[in-house]
């Protein structure tokens, strides 16, 4: 699995790339794997404030929709506008052509609760682990 560096990644499966006072976020390869094939994407406007850590969209697999949370405040100044058309996208590349949106960040004191690609592989191995952990404990029942 990657976890590309100078990106940053959040606990809910999000990641950011920061160009000046502008973040491009997107979810992480682990996050479009655990949904398998996504099938739709919901984002927002153009000119719509987003507020950190709420949801500001919607990505929809064969298996689940899941919210997608904000990793910082601001205002979307771009939306990736080839994923209603191909949503696949996400999964074919998350952290290239899957991206979601721009902000432009309100406070970039924001990126400071933010993951660095070697805390979020540990993390998700933290997960990966706990989840193996919970389906022992299941077939043992």
């Amino acid at each position: 699995m990657e976890y590309p560096e100078g990106l940053k990644f959040t606990k809910e499966h999000e990641w950011v790339l920061v160009e000046d006072q502008v973040a491009i976020i997107g979810i992480t390869e682990y996050a479009e794997q655990e949904l398998g094939d996504v099938v739709y994407v919901e984002l927002p406007e153009v000119g719509e404030k987003i507020v950190k850590d709420d949801p500001f969209g919607a990505v929809e697999s064969v298996k689940a929709v899941s919210d997608i949370y904000a990793p910082v405040s601001g205002t979307v100044v771009e939306v990736n506008d080839t994923l209603p058309d191909s949503p696949e996208t996400i999964n074919d590349d998350p952290y290239g052509d899957g991206w979601l949106i721009k902000v432009e960040m309100t406070d970039k004191d924001d990126l400071k609760d933010l993951m660095s690609a070697e805390e979020y592989a540990e993390y998700v191995e933290q997960q990966k682990a706990e989840e193996d952990g919970e389906e022992e404990s299941e077939d043992e029942e």
